[in-house]
């Protein structure tokens, strides 16, 4: 008894065609769509992360603590957004506790 190698299933040359010119998505599968909204935030996260290494969260949250309880909203904004850059979770814990201190207590 012989065995074939050729395929088991063939594919005819209209499904190849469809493959090859038929019009698609073209966005990657893996598009993060809520990365960092400029390539400054990034740079800058990332140059925070070289310099702090795995802590560099934290130490995110401990500048934007800082600028918060000085008053320097832009300065807050500016590092909880790379500490959402680097650690979501962390960040929007910052971000609901520090809601929490602003709000009026009803």
């Amino acid at each position: 008894m012989s065995q074939s190698l050729a395929p088991s299933r063939s594919f005819s040359l209209t499904q190849l065609v469809c493959f090859e010119v038929c019009p698609g998505p073209r966005s990657p599968a893996n598009d993060n769509g809520d990365l960092p909204d400029s390539d400054l935030l990034l740079h800058a996260a990332l140059r925070h992360f070289a310099e702090h290494g795995i802590s560099a969260a934290r130490a995110a949250r401990a500048q934007a603590e800082a600028a918060f309880f000085t008053g320097d909203r832009a300065g807050y904004d500016w590092w909880l957004a790379i500490c959402r850059t680097l650690d979501r979770r962390l960040a929007a814990q910052l971000d609901f506790d520090f809601d929490r201190k602003t709000s009026p207590a009803a």
